[in-house]
This record gives C-alpha cells, sequence and structure tokens, in this order.
C-alpha cells in the first residue's frame, strides 16, 4: 500500500472544503476558504489552486507526495473530460475546465464528479455505507439530490443524470418542478418542499395547531420548525410530516425494488430530523417494497456531516493508484 496522500476538494456556493488523507480515509489536515462567486466565478479556480499550493508548503510537502486531487463541484460534470458546466450558485455560465487548469496550477492529477456523487462515494466508503459494493445516497437539502454505488461503482448513466433521485416522480401532476415537470420528489421533501407542503395543508386544516397559527399569521416558517412541532405533537405538523415521509418512502422504495443496496442513506439538512424522519419513511418504505427487498435493504440516516464531501472527493483520487 503506498503512503501517498490524497487531497479532497468539496466544492460549495459559500465555501470551498479541503482534507489531506491516507489512502485509508484517514483525514490528516482539513481547512476551507469562501468561494469568491464574483466576477461569472472567475476566481474560484484559482483560489483553489493558490490554497492547495499555500498548505502544500505550509506543511513542507510537495506534488510528489499524492497520488492526486479528487473533486466535487455542483453543476453538469463530465467526470471524462474534466470540466463542469451551469453551475448557478456558483456563477458559472459557461464550461469551466477544472481538470485542465488545476492540474495546470498544482502539478497533480485532478479527478471531478458532481458533489451529491462524491458524498455519496464518502458515506459508502467511510460512513453509514459500510464499504458495501451496493448504496444508494438521497441528500435532501434545498433540493433533492443523490448518488448510486453498484457493484462498488459509481453510476453516471449515458449523460450524467443517474441517482437523480429528486426528480422522480411520487405525485402525478403534482407540484410543479424547476425542471420543467410535475411531481418531483423535490417538490416535497426537500426544505422548501417541506414548507410548501405545509402552507397547502393548512389552508384545508381547520383544527387547533401552532403551526396553522403561524402560516395564518403570514410568520415564516422552515423545515426544521415543521418537524419540531411535529415531535411536539403538534397535529398539522404531523399531518406534514407523514406526507413528506410518504412520498419519501415511495421514491426510496422504487430505488430499492429496482437496486436492492444495502443500505439507501439519507443524508442533507433535512435528515437532522433524525429518527424521527427515518422511522416514519422506513414504515412507508417497507409498506412499497416487495419481500425480499424490505428483507435486505435498510434505511439508514449518513453520519459523516460535513466531511462527506471531501472524503469521498478524496476517493475519486484512488483511481490514479491503479493506473
Amino acid at each position: 500500500m503506498t503512503d501517498k496522500k490524497l487531497i479532497g476538494v468539496d466544492l460549495g456556493g459559500t465555501t470551498a472544503k479541503f482534507a489531506i488523507m491516507t489512502v485509508d480515509g484517514d483525514i490528516q489536515q482539513r481547512w476551507s476558504i469562501d468561494t469568491d462567486i464574483l466576477d461569472e466565478g472567475s476566481h474560484i479556480v484559482p483560489d483553489i489552486v493558490e490554497s492547495i499550493n499555500h498548505h502544500l508548503d505550509l506543511y513542507n510537502m510537495t506534488p510528489e507526495d499524492f497520488i492526486g486531487i479528487g473533486m466535487g463541484s455542483p453543476g453538469s460534470v463530465n467526470s471524462e473530460e474534466g470540466t463542469v458546466i451551469g453551475a448557478f450558485n456558483l456563477n458559472w455560465k459557461v464550461t469551466q475546465y477544472l481538470r485542465r487548469d488545476i492540474e495546470a496550477g498544482t502539478r497533480m492529477k485532478l479527478a471531478v464528479d458532481n458533489d451529491a456523487n462524491v458524498a455519496a462515494l464518502g458515506e459508502r466508503w467511510k460512513g453509514a455505507g459500510e464499504n458495501q459494493p451496493d448504496v444508494a445516497f438521497v441528500t435532501l437539502g434545498t433540493g433533492v439530490g443523490g448518488g448510486i454505488v453498484a457493484d462498488g461503482h459509481l453510476l453516471h448513466g449515458v449523460a450524467g443524470s443517474a441517482g437523480e433521485l429528486g426528480h422522480v416522480t411520487v405525485e402525478p401532476r403534482g407540484y410543479e418542478c424547476t425542471c420543467g415537470k410535475k411531481g418531483c420528489l423535490e417538490t416535497y421533501a426537500s426544505a422548501t418542499g417541506v414548507v410548501r407542503v405545509a402552507r397547502d395543508m393548512a389552508e384545508e386544516y381547520a383544527g387547533n395547531s401552532k403551526l396553522k397559527t403561524m402560516l395564518d399569521d403570514g410568520e415564516q416558517i422552515s423545515s426544521k420548525l415543521v418537524f419540531d412541532l411535529a415531535k411536539e405533537s403538534d397535529p398539522l405538523a404531523v399531518k406534514v410530516v407523514d406526507r413528506v415521509s410518504y412520498y419519501l418512502g415511495l421514491a426510496l422504495a422504487n430505488v430499492g425494488n429496482m437496486l436492492n443496496p444495502a443500505y439507501i442513506v439519507i443524508g442533507g439538512g433535512v435528515s437532522a430530523a433524525g429518527e424521527f424522519l427515518r422511522k416514519q419513511v422506513e414504515a412507508y418504505f417497507e409498506e412499497f417494497t416487495f419481500p425480499n427487498v424490505k428483507q435486505t435493504t435498510k434505511v439508514r440516516l449518513a453520519n459523516l456531516g460535513n466531511v462527506a464531501g471531501v472524503i469521498g472527493a478524496a476517493s475519486l483520487a484512488l483511481q490514479f493508484d491503479q493506473q
């Protein structure tokens, strides 16, 4: 086993997180920088290069000490070409040549993939996936993303859209999604989706409820508030969480029936609701899966938190050790 290191980069709209890791997935150093999206995001790649080179100097290391760099990025990633386009939260409107520019600036090889995919790789390798060869990951944040590892390989599909669990249809002719179609899981189970469900259900709800009162009074609510009130047995909040869990359980059951992974791992900000959410989703998951899948595929909560992305990103660079 080589004693060379890996670098993981998890690029987000607010910060870019970095880690220096061993080939066994142990983090040795971590740091982050602000993501400067000004001037159409033209500072982002130079800032990443500068930060990596600065920290190599700081730790008295050279490019020869590393197998390579792995990176997760928002947007449509072409992992073969090492390019990204359409990362609107980074202000990237034209194709970015990440591999070309970062390799030139750091003198290390770069592998890049979608940010949801690398989070899936991280949870699969060092988190709730227990390094099983078959693991599906769904992340519930502002949107809903996902990643699928089958037989040890991350699935991309013919155009890079494999694992887009947020766009599984759970309610034909349901809410309109930003993707252009209706009834996507993302419109119900994302942080914004939970609020949308709560607003709609409040209009029809006639009983006493703190959540309904807040909505009727025009107060701003969040998905966290909905879950917190449901935990306190607020009757409307309980109904909202049940409906969200139904849609999420249905979508994950379809994933289970199709792929039969060892684990389906739920991550992202909404998953902070913890076991309260997981148990309700699991109940619907078991209702909608056939017996063999119900007995062998388990629904779990992610456990790596903010480091899933850098760990998964770094694992992309392991491919260079096999070349």
